[in-house]
């Protein structure tokens, strides 16, 4: 297509008639990938005398159509674009950076960003030279040079070790031009506003070479020094009054801004990760001590002087704030630096820190104007994280954790000032926003004072007296803030029991507040006195309106953390939760789908939404789970979760799919029966396995265990679908994947051993096939773990049907080797003594019921030599799960008696662990419950416990919410029993067994019988306790 006809084309893509336009898109698809055409498309981007929109629309085109092609995604791919053209674009595209308008080199960047992560250097070997050489020429060729090694700089940005080599040859062939171009740009009087984009470009290129790692040209310190004293310069001087834009917006975008805040970046980087001695590997030391010596001082006092904008009442934007005052916080903890800071100390802290932790301008008129962004910016972590106020409650906390002494008593004695400040003004004259940001350092500091004679003693009084009245205040933000600081408080251990309450209730009317953004913070705010809440009695009896107020408060507000409340009072209920559990379901499904269609509308950068649609799944699953004793409620239920199940398990619900699968799991596992509809999941969830889902593969495993284990007659008669043939197909192909890792595929012999245990003497034609692969992916495979997990397969085959698998691996030819390879891998030690493989009580129960089965055959079929070396394999096994089992009882034991202990520990010294502050109190709960949930895991065998461990504990851990028909076989039972068949059946074959047997062997086998008759006396008592309960 020659350029006119594509110009015409393009046209057309812009018309307002969709049918036109439609037209137009598809001959731009149908030539894209003709010769010339990616050229053709350039010419016209760079053609001055085209109308723009046609320029853009080729621009967007030539950057969609490089992303997409330029580099194939896998090695093995065809080049959808010829090298000829490759060539062309790659000679071009530079010098037009230069000449098009920035509406087109925004494209052009992009594209250029696509070329060179891909081309530079092997195939672009040039590149370099040519920004060289335009660096020493003059204006717009300078800015192109610094606009593509900006491109070019951010390719090695994260990278290290040798991938970061290009570096160090790029800075040595460009720094010393920068350097020399930021010296001219510097000593410029009143430099036009262009210029500040020169500045700002070079400043980015420095950022990306020294991110990971200082180049080593940059240790020579006069190279280095020559860059500090123009990044110093920038620092220090003040940013031009003419041209400022009036708008707050495009103030903080102005280019003069930009360039003091990338300069204050880049000195907080050099001096948080290069100025730290104690991170500092040795070679690197020289270089800490130099910067710490030489310039770390320099730029406090800078910073400091910056900050003093905020005492004048001058302009600073909000990221410049945040970035000084992280360089202050890394101050506090290293002694020359505070030494330095100490003298200022003070006005830094009650006339810059405090200020900036009180309600402002800008706060009043978002709370007036737009409340649902007020909300928003207070809960967005990525705003935290350049927030001027989250920067001030930050410095406060490092002061008073690493400074405390001193400085702690004298700021809360400026606290109480402003509090009693306060309580005396006139109600016309109280400073309500200092009491807000009183209120602010109060919840701030709420782990250092719950910690800190004499404050800890008066926390209680100081919340009655200065933050309960707040809860009435005529102003909205104080009442936030009360609600706010009260949560914080939560865990106080109150003398006063009616204080608690007083606290409580008045959360639940701020339920109610007019304005939404004390709503929001009452809501947030119940969560801890929820969790705090001694007596439920307190919340029972407002529990329907509580749960009313909050799903009004969902249906305005997308955020994540209110259903962190919701799934705090479910979790607290539990199964109380019952006669709300199917509207709770109702709203949630409900607002998901609002969140979902929100987050759909909403920009990509925004993802509230889908978060909150998150946090709705999530907290179902919490409700599935209280009420999972009432399978009556899960029919109900059903109708309201089945098209969120259904949509979200196609890949529309790729970021919600773990999620779905856990309601899915619940649904299919509680439900009293299966019902058709949920049968319609099985296909989805297979469909997902094979195309996207892999990776979720752990996860879907246990729904499809439920639907063969809780749904074997339907799973065994459906013909339309078929769900055995749909397995087999996917079971099949992930075994026979080669370039699937062991790890990834766990879960297919585990689905293969739910089969074989539920659907005993229903499924003879599947056996062979399933132990075709089952051996195919054994022969080849690494791990212990998987290996382990193939051979259970071939034990659980055994146990479905003993003489059929038998045959069957005769059949294959590897019967011989697949019971060498048992049999060694049940006698592989550890360095420890313990055994290497099959280490949980499942493993060893799974082949114990195997080999066992092996026993009742024949001679024909097992040879009396096999017969004893079966039978000497299956008593050594018996006795070692003997042993485990009996250990994990004795563990659980121990287990109990320390609960025990740790409740009456909790009991006898309650007060000084909550003086201690909840979060301490909280980790050393969840440390004993870590520590207890290991043991238990390595007593029952499903963890390593020894550091010569091949695998991970990952490999070894427990299915605990999985059930099997084997649960409950005795084996030990089963083996006496089938032992007495065989005496039975063929006394001389039992006879000559016994007799070849070592003594060692026969004492295990009398052991084992006693063992067997003792477990009959157990199962038989827990029978009758079992029916005395029910």
């Amino acid at each position: 297509m020659d350029l006119p006809s594509l110009a015409v084309i393009l046209q057309a893509a812009l018309s307002p008639n969709p049918v036109e336009r439609k037209a137009a898109e598809e001959s731009l698809n149908q030539f894209q990938y003709t010769p010339q055409h990616l050229v053709r498309l350039l010419q016209i981007i760079v053609d001055g005398n085209c109308d723009l929109a046609v320029r853009q629309v080729a621009s967007i085109h030539f950057k969609n159509f490089v992303a997409k092609n330029w580099s194939p995604d896998e090695s093995g791919d065809p080049q959808m674009i010829s090298t000829s053209d490759k060539g062309i674009v790659r000679e071009n595209i530079l010098g037009f950076i230069i000449q098009v308008p920035q509406l087109l080199r925004v494209q052009l960047g992009e594209c250029l960003k696509t070329i060179i992560h891909a081309d530079y250097p092997e195939q672009w070997p040039n590149l370099l030279h040519w920004i060289k050489c335009n660096l020493q020429l003059q204006d717009q060729h300078v800015f192109g040079a610094l606009y593509v090694l900006r491109i070019l700089s951010r390719k090695y940005e994260f990278k290290s070790d040798e991938e970061r080599l290009p570096v160090y040859h790029i800075v040595g062939e460009t720094f010393p031009h920068l350097l020399n171009i930021f010296h001219k740009l510097i000593q410029i009087t009143n430099p036009p506003i262009e210029l500040a984009d020169l500045i700002k470009l070079i400043c980015k290129i420095f950022w990306s070479s020294i991110y990971l790692e200082i180049p080593k040209q940059l240790y020579d310190p006069n190279v280095f020094n020559a860059w500090m004293v123009h990044f110093l310069n920038i620092l220090e001087r003040p940013v031009p009054l003419e041209g400022q834009p009036t708008d707050p917006e495009l103030r903080k975008s102005w280019g003069w801004w930009k360039v003091k805040k990338w300069t204050v970046h880049i000195l907080n980087r050099l001096y948080t990760r290069f100025g730290d001695m104690k991170l500092q590997n040795p070679e690197n030391k020289v270089f800490a001590q130099m910067f710490q010596k030489n310039y770390a001082g320099k730029i406090l006092e800078c910073h400091l002087r910056l900050l003093n904008a905020i005492r004048t009442g001058e302009y600073l934007p909000d990221r410049v704030i945040n970035l000084v005052l992280q360089y202050l916080n890394c101050s506090i903890s290293r002694s020359s630096m505070y030494q330095l800071l100490q003298p200022q100390l003070d006005i830094v802290l009650f006339e810059i820190i405090f200020p900036l932790m009180c309600f402002n301008d800008n706060d009043q008129r978002l709370w007036n104007e737009d409340p649902h962004e007020y909300v928003r910016k207070g809960y967005d972590i990525i705003e935290d994280l350049y927030s001027p106020r989250t920067a001030a409650m930050d410095f406060v906390s490092e002061l008073v954790r690493k400074r405390g002494k001193g400085n702690l008593q004298k700021f809360v004695q400026f606290i109480v000032e402003i509090l009693r400040r306060y309580d005396e003004a006139s109600i016309e004259l109280k400073p309500y926003r200092q009491k807000d940001g009183a209120l602010l350092a109060i919840g701030t500091l709420c782990d250092k004072l719950k910690q800190t004679e004499p404050y800890k003693s008066e926390l209680e009084r100081m919340l009655v007296q200065h933050v309960f009245p707040e809860f009435t205040s005529p102003v909205g933000y104080l009442r936030a803030k009360a609600a706010w600081v009260a949560g914080q408080y939560a865990y106080t251990n109150f003398s006063d029991q009616n204080n608690f309450r007083r606290a409580l209730h008045c959360i639940v009317s701020g339920l109610k507040d007019t304005e939404l953004p004390v709503r929001v913070d009452s809501i947030f705010a119940l969560r801890p006195f929820v969790e705090a809440c001694k007596d439920l009695d307190e919340i029972r009896p407002m529990l329907p309106q509580l749960l009313d107020d909050f799903f009004k408060l969902m249906n305005e507000v997308e955020n994540e953390d209110l259903v962190f409340t919701l799934e705090t009072i479910v979790d607290k209920f539990g199964e109380e939760m019952a006669p709300y559990a199917l509207g709770l379901c109702q709203n949630l499904a409900a607002a998901f789908w609002r969140c979902l269609n929100a987050s759909e509308a909403e920009d990509e950068g925004d993802d509230s939404g889908a978060l909150a649609a998150v946090g709705c799944l999530r907290a179902i699953s919490t409700i599935l789970e209280s009420v999972s004793r009432l399978p009556h409620l899960y029919v109900q239920i059903e109708p309201t979760l089945l098209p969120i199940m259904r949509k979200m398990l196609t890949t529309d619900g790729q970021d919600v799919f773990e999620e779905v699968l856990e309601m899915v799991s619940y649904m299919t596992f509680y439900s009293p029966s299966i019902s058709l509809e949920m049968w319609s999941l099985w296909p989805l969830m297979i469909e997902a396995l094979n195309d996207w889902a892999i990776d979720y593969f752990d996860n879907i495993l246990i729904p499809l265990d439920n639907y063969i284990s809780r749904g074997t007659t339907h799973f065994l008669t459906s013909k339309e679908p078929d769900y055995q043939q749909s397995l087999w197909n996917m079971l099949s192909s992930i075994m026979a994947d080669k370039n699937m890792e062991d790890n990834d595929i766990h879960p297919a012999p585990k689905l293969i051993q739910v089969l074989f245990q539920n659907c005993k003497g229903q499924l003879d034609h599947w056996v062979e096939p399933y132990l075709r692969i089952t051996i195919e992916r054994l022969l080849r495979t690494e791990k212990s773990s998987l290996r382990c997990l193939l051979i259970e397969v071939v034990a659980d085959a055994l146990y479905y049907n003993g003489s059929l698998t038998l045959g069957i691996l005769h059949k294959l030819g590897v019967a011989s080797e697949v019971f060498n390879r048992w049999f060694q891998m049940l006698q592989e030690i550890k360095k420890s003594g313990a055994r290497a493989n099959f280490r949980r009580e499942y493993d060893k129960k799974v082949c114990c019921l195997g080999l066992t089965s092996l026993i009742a055959l024949t001679e024909e079929q097992l040879p009396a030599d096999a017969l004893g070396r079966v039978f000497c394999a299956t008593l050594e096994l018996l006795a070692a799960y003997k042993d485990q089992v009996a250990e994990a009882k004795k563990e659980a034991d121990v287990e109990d008696d320390d609960m025990d202990g740790f409740q009456t520990d909790d009991d006898e010294d309650d007060e000084s662990d909550r003086d201690m502050g909840d979060d301490e109190e909280e980790d050393g709960d969840e440390a004993d419950s870590r520590k207890l949930k290991k043991l238990a895991a390595q007593a029952k065998g499903l963890q390593p416990e020894d550091e010569d461990d091949a695998d991970s504990e990952e490999d070894y851990s427990d299915d605990e919410e999985m059930q099997s028909p084997i649960d409950d076989v005795d084996p030990f039972i089963f083996f006496m029993e089938t032992v007495k068949g065989l005496q039975s059946a063929n006394p001389a074959r039992f006879q000559n067994v016994m007799q070849t047997m070592d003594f060692s062997h026969q004492a295990l086998a009398n052991g084992i019988a006693q063992h067997a008759e003792q477990r009959k006396i157990e199962i038989e008592k827990e029978k009758i306790e079992k029916a005395a309960l029910s």
